[in-house]
């Protein structure tokens, strides 16, 4: 399982920003994936079982929204 943190995203979705921010605020690496910029994207969002975004993901885990209790727990394999 990779411990390689990833952020389904979209331009102006504040939620995305809202994790992304809170990533960078505790130093946590991660790759941005833009479902706008490519279609097989949004494919991997819904393996997770997710239709919308933000999606963030650690290897076949992930977590739907902004929901920082549960983002914790998510990045407890990359800390």
């Amino acid at each position: 399982m990779s411990n390689k943190v990833i952020v389904y995203s979209a331009q102006g979705c504040k939620e995305c920003t809202m994790v992304k921010e809170m990533l960078t605020s505790e130093g946590v690496a991660f790759e941005v994936r833009d479902l706008m910029a490519n279609p097989v994207h949004q494919e991997e969002v819904e393996k997770f079982g997710f239709m919308g975004i933000p999606v963030t993901a650690v290897g076949d885990k992930a977590v739907k929204g902004f929901n920082p209790a549960e983002l914790n727990k998510l990045l407890e394999a990359v800390r």
